[in-house]
């Protein structure tokens, strides 16, 4: 009997066994011998091979939203041009960091060498502009003007332009309809920035490196709605830049239309009006210096009385807001910046502060009557007003005798304001009041009516202006006592004695101070805008509204309509009663008082004009003109630098504004097929089924645009989107119809 292992394997069982482990081990052995040599030894090599296979981004740039006047003609549209690169990353691989490239590609494009060189240049402190704040991976736009023959050189010759590639894109535009500009209210875009993007990526409005953003006016403020979202196509490339999968992708979304109140053939008005304003003051002497008035700069405003929406809005100096587009140049920059040139990107419609002279006196009349001082009293309008040693005379030294708080704002009495100023400062307990006494009723009201502080308009970096009340004052003389004592003179100059003056109580509210405060000089300052607040609340009836120039987002396909409705930012101090008696005085201004020399001949019974004139002093310059303007539609505001009186510098100007909008003739009639705009635009442009926005055209010759009005105005009376129609012949627009069929164009690849 054959003996068996208690475990009942045989032998033969138990050598297959021990040969099967041996094969396992064996495989085990190699396995791990190959790991070993495939993650160790040759570990290196294939980290390598591997890096080579990734994910490339191919971005299909997203269109950007076009900005349109009330009537839907494009004040910011898009069209494609052939746009030169480079890319920065490529030509570092180079020995000579690519100047050779650019030196021979700036010879196909017939520019300068330095030129093609400085704008690949990145921003830094060190770096004088124009250079590149974009991305330093994004492609670097040289020009955006390049002929097809210029491209195709570029194309066909691609091993002497490593880095450097040409293709159609989309391409901002600001097409100026009928020669106007609005270039400050529009502002410009610049590349974003690495710090942006970074800013930007866990919001929801991220930036892609191809992004352009709005850096002032109306593309910075509404940048989110008009940029859209590029789409980005993601592939699985190996090291040969071979497809080998398609991992993601996400479509282009264009950006939505901007529709705003301006009406581009009132803004071409406003525009010419206040260069021809500016080139006629300069025509005048100044009675003082005995030289031409300067006329530096100025603004001008026409807003809705009744809704706070703005129809125009002009500064100058300007320029044209299409040297920013692919690129500024050297020459651009430093005629846009430097010192000499009167700075045109400020929007001096928000950013100029300037003393308001009389036409501050719309806020001393409201603070006099709060005061308790009655309407129609009895105020001396005296030749001159003496406090102390020092006197405080009337305009060209004129006497009107008693007269009520109308008939000084008709004649534009300082003397009046002198008194009752002086008055209430002595009431606060004059220059040492005691603790909680003061009632401040001048700076008061002036707070009341929203100076001081910003109006809320949809424009990016407006200025405040100043109320220069007892607080102002502190915290001013704080900040300047040590320069003020270490500079003034009882006995030197005239700044000297200011000086000297400010540093023993310049933190205290002195009689002079006040005095000067009543009539619009002194330390106080206000914005054209702000005047256009104002006025326009005393011509509706005292409500202010915020002011406007967005009017409505329309999504690119048209379906979506988010309008922006006026908002009131406040009733203003005064009474029905005090109102009343203003806009009679206000009307007298044009009819017989400081600006009726301007106004002789219009039809003040069919249109009824109301304003105010102001000439502010300015310590080393020439005076500031100010007129401030409304009709029971529209504020006018008007302001120029260094220009004579309110009514000498801008009553022409300004009565031509309103000719233009109502069609007042030479001869005072009026001709409403004329008329550009003789109530405010109330509807919305119409939208076609493809999106696209129907416009007239418009030629530039008011007479023209103005008969095309009659035709395509919109307007119904509410603030409602027009029905998706097919517009009349007359009415279609190329620019609009070309932007709709541009937004399915331009990608470019970029790096991951």
């Amino acid at each position: 009997m054959t003996n068996i292992p208690e475990t009942g394997r045989t032998p033969r069982v138990q050598i297959r066994l021990v040969v099967i482990q041996i094969l396992v081990l064996s495989l085990l052995g190699t396995l791990g011998g190959r790991l070993w040599y495939l993650q160790i030894r040759e570990g290196a090599q294939y980290q390598k091979e591997a890096s080579g296979n990734h994910v490339q981004q191919v971005v299909d740039p997203a269109v950007r939203g076009d900005i349109l006047d009330a009537r839907g003609v494009p004040l910011a549209d898009n069209e494609t041009r052939l746009v030169v690169s480079a890319s920065r990353t490529d030509l570092l691989k180079q020995k000579d960091d690519g100047k050779a490239v650019l030196t021979k590609l700036a010879g196909v494009l017939g520019m300068k060498p330095a030129d093609v060189i400085q704008k690949v240049r990145l921003c830094d402190a060190k770096t004088p502009k124009p250079c590149w704040n974009g991305s330093p991976y994004q492609p670097i736009p040289i020009t955006d003007e390049a002929t097809p023959k210029q491209a195709l050189q570029i194309r066909e010759r691609a091993e002497d332009f490593p880095g450097i590639t040409a293709e159609p894109e989309a391409v901002r535009r600001y097409p100026g309809p009928g020669g106007s500009n609005t270039a400050q209210v529009l502002g410009y875009l610049s590349p974003v920035t690495d710090a942006e993007i970074e800013k930007a990526k866990n919001t929801d409005s991220p930036y892609l490196r191809s992004d352009m953003v709005g850096r002032s006016g109306l593309e910075r403020e509404y940048d989110k709605e008009l940029r859209g979202k590029a789409g980005v196509t993601r592939y699985e490339v190996d090291n040969l830049g071979r497809v080998i999968g398609k991992a993601r992708s996400d479509a282009a979304e264009p950006g939505a239309n901007l529709v705003t109140s301006i009406d581009s053939r009132v803004q071409r008005v406003a525009e010419y009006e206040l260069d021809k304003a500016m080139k006629a003051a300069r025509q005048q002497f100044d009675k003082i210096t005995g030289e031409n008035y300067k006329a530096d700069s100025g603004a001008v405003v026409v807003m809705e009385a009744k809704t706070g929406r703005v129809v125009a809005m002009a500064s100058a100096p300007t320029y044209d807001p299409n040297v920013w587009v692919g690129g500024i140049s050297a020459k651009d920059y430093k005629a846009l910046t430097g010192k000499d040139s009167d700075y045109p990107l400020l929007n001096r419609a928000i950013q100029g502060q300037a003393a308001p002279g009389s036409t501050f006196k719309v806020v001393s009349t409201a603070a006099a009557v709060n005061a308790g001082y009655p309407w129609d009293g009895g105020y001396p309008c005296t030749s001159s007003y003496s406090v102390g040693g020092q006197v405080f005379k009337n305009f060209e030294g004129e006497n009107f005798g008693d007269i009520s708080l109308g008939r000084a704002l008709e004649v534009s009495c300082d003397t009046v304001f002198y008194g009752l100023a002086d008055k209430e400062w002595k009431k606060d307990g004059g220059i040492n009041p005691k603790k909680g006494q003061p009632k401040d009723w001048f700076f008061r009201t002036a707070h009341q009516f929203g100076l001081g502080k910003e109006t809320g308009i949809d424009l990016p970096n407006e200025v405040t202006g100043r109320v220069p009340d007892r607080q102002w004052k502190l915290d001013y003389w704080k900040a300047n006592k040590d320069a003020w004592c270490k500079t003034g003179k009882k006995d030197g100059s005239y700044v000297q004695k200011i000086a000297y003056e400010n540093c023993l109580e310049g933190n205290k509210m002195r009689e002079g101070d006040e005095i000067n405060y009543s009539i619009g000089q002194g330390d106080t300052l206000v914005t054209p805008i702000q005047e256009a607040m104002i006025y326009s609340a005393v011509a509706n009836g005292g409500t202010e509204y915020a002011p406007t120039i967005g009017k409505a987002i329309i999504s690119p396909d048209g379906k979506t309509v988010q309008q922006i409705k006026p908002k009131v930012a406040r009733k203003l101090p005064v009474s029905q009663a005090t109102l009343k008696g203003m806009n009679d005085a206000f009307a007298g201004v044009i009819t017989r008082g400081t600006a009726a020399w301007k106004f002789n001949g219009w039809p003040q019974d069919k249109i009824p004009l109301h304003g105010k004139t102001g000439t502010a002093e300015v310590y080393g310059k020439q005076t500031t003109s100010w007129l401030a303007t409304y009709s029971k539609d529209y504020t006018v505001i008007m302001t120029i630098a260094q220009a004579g009186t309110g009514s000498g510098a801008s009553g022409e100007a300004v009565r031509n504004i309103y000719s233009a909008l109502y069609g007042v003739q030479g001869d005072g009639s009026i001709d409403k097929k004329k008329a550009l705009l003789p109530e405010p635009q109330k509807g919305l442009p119409k939208v076609r089924p493809d999106g696209t926005i129907a416009s007239p055209k418009i030629t530039g010759d008011p007479a023209k645009d103005a008969e095309a009005s009659q035709q395509d105005n919109p307007s119904n009376g509410t603030d409602q989107q027009q029905p998706a129609t097919t517009p009349s012949p007359t009415a279609g627009n190329r620019n609009t119809r070309r932007a709709g069929a541009r937004r399915r164009r331009g990608s470019r690849r970029m790096p991951s």
